[in-house]
């Protein structure tokens, strides 16, 4: 692969990832990305450039391409093109090629680490062990599933649908990407994927990936730029499906777009999850829980769980254990191996947390973060707690997406569950309970697509993913996930 017009980034750091020596890690960035269509990456039409920076200290990483209505027709006719090859080629051999993106994506697996963190400022470490080894799993398994569609859905005859527009949200780049992009090829659609125009690195590394591995010139393309990018690409003529993962907000002006048209739509949106502890829960087990529901990547999760609901009898304790945990918490350098909380997104997004915490003083509730600094140079945010936290409080019910956790109290499980209920959103939900019988009962009676049993933010290729309500529509991940791109009879 060409490196014309690239530079190296260089960076100091200590981590150790698998048998690599603690050392001068030396990551190779194009200076400029362009937009990877038809299998080669292209100069935009609009000839406009964005930056993508650093989150963390704020220094510039590369220049990104916009694209506009001319680059997404040419993309779009593009996957329309590849189609006939593409659902032609036996699935046996659809399955190599996601299997060896998959394999691909193992061998680099440094390299899409850092990078994920330097663009996204994310904790290298969930970046390492987390996202990039899950983002390869999902490859995975649907490279497995590629030649079996006939065993997912027995007695039905299945076809793909064909050309795919998908877009993607900042908070887990190449993980999104990988959500969307295996199911859909997986199941003989071709792709048109836009990610977020922060954190557009990963995908276009991916795109350099896409290419080692020989994957046909039009099966998965690749567009960057802003809203407009995006809007372009869903109000295109030739897309048969539609997959977003973003805010609620753009998710209802998807909808009112394809209303009328022959589009299969899903969309994965917003959420406002409840997390249940009760009086015979584990405890130290749970704190650990709650911490990583609502801390884990900035609490730039749209399942995080960013409403706790306590158990009135141990609210003392339980709030003791969490405020000490609080203190522990390192905040700061992502690229640091010990950091837990890693730099806000964007200055947007954390004027957006800001925006909250000020309205939760001016709602008189009761406030704790952590005494340690936080670095002058960049986007951070202290990890925040609320107390007392009533159900009308705009914090209880307003998805805030950093970390900020307001807590509430309950006697009996009919008031948590009609509590917990009590927002527009339905994505995810946790509980935390010694008995079965009581979690059992919360996970029929819980309006969440998701219910954790004393557990937080476990994910797996084989597990479906979504929501209800304002929290959109659809599945993503296991056979769920396969029927979202495919047609039936």
């Amino acid at each position: 692969m060409s490196k014309t017009n690239s530079f190296s980034l260089h960076f100091e750091t200590d981590w150790k990832y698998a048998d690599a020596p603690e050392s001068r890690d030396h990551i190779d960035l194009k200076e400029q990305y362009e937009l990877f269509i038809n299998g080669q990456f292209q100069k935009c039409s609009s000839a406009k450039y964005f930056d993508s920076i650093n989150p963390a200290n704020e220094t510039f990483l590369a220049k990104i391409a916009e694209a506009n209505r001319e680059d997404i027709d040419q993309a779009v006719k593009s996957a329309k093109s590849a189609l006939a090859q593409w659902q032609k080629l036996q699935a046996k051999e659809r399955a190599k090629y996601i299997f060896r993106i998959a394999r691909l994506i193992q061998e680099r697996a440094r390299e899409f680490s850092v990078i994920e963190t330097l663009d996204g400022g994310k904790p290298i470490k969930e970046s390492r062990d987390i996202d990039i080894p899950l983002a390869a799993a999902h490859f995975f398994y649907y490279a497995g599933w590629a030649d079996k569609l006939e065993y997912a859905f027995p007695g039905k005859s299945v076809k793909p649908i064909g050309v795919v527009a998908q877009i993607i949200p900042w908070n887990f780049p190449l993980l999104m990407a990988a959500w969307k992009i295996a199911p859909a090829i997986a199941c003989g659609n071709t792709v048109v994927l836009k990610p977020a125009e922060t954190t557009s690195l990963t995908a276009l590394k991916l795109a350099e990936l896409i290419q080692d591995a020989g994957l046909p010139p039009g099966v998965v393309n690749i567009v960057t730029g802003a809203g407009e990018t995006g809007a372009e690409l869903v109000n295109h003529p030739d897309i048969d499906k539609i997959a977003f993962t973003g805010s609620t907000e753009v998710g209802k002006l998807i909808q009112k777009s394809v209303a009328g048209r022959n589009v299969k739509t899903t969309l994965e949106l917003g959420g406002k999850a409840a997390n249940i502890i009760f009086k015979d829960a584990p405890i130290e087990q749970a704190v650990e829980g709650i911490i990583n529901g609502i801390f884990f990547n900035q609490g730039h999760v749209c399942c995080a769980g960013s409403r706790l609901f306590i158990e009135e009898s141990i609210e003392k304790e339980v709030l003791e254990k969490l405020k000490w945990r609080l203190e522990t918490l390192s905040v700061g350098d992502p690229m640091d191996k010990n950091t837990d909380i890693g730099a806000i997104n964007s200055k947007q997004q954390l004027d957006t947390i800001k925006k909250y915490i000020k309205i939760a003083k001016e709602e008189g509730l009761k406030g704790f973060e952590s005494n340690q600094s936080i670095p002058k140079k960049g986007f951070y945010c202290k990890p925040t707690i609320f107390t007392g936290v009533s159900q009308s409080s705009r914090l209880a019910q307003e998805e805030i997406f950093g970390p900020v956790l307001v807590v509430q109290t309950f006697r009996t499980i009919d008031e948590v569950i009609e509590k917990a209920n009590n927002t527009p959103y339905g994505l995810s939900a946790g509980v935390w309970t010694d008995k079965g019988s009581k979690a059992f009962n919360l996970s029929s009676r819980l309006k969440a697509g998701v219910v954790w049993a004393n557990t937080f933010n476990k994910f797996d290729p084989t597990s479906p993913f979504g929501g209800f309500k304002e929290s959109g529509f659809g599945r993503e991940g296991g056979l769920q996930g396969l029927d979202a791109y495919l047609k039936m009879d």
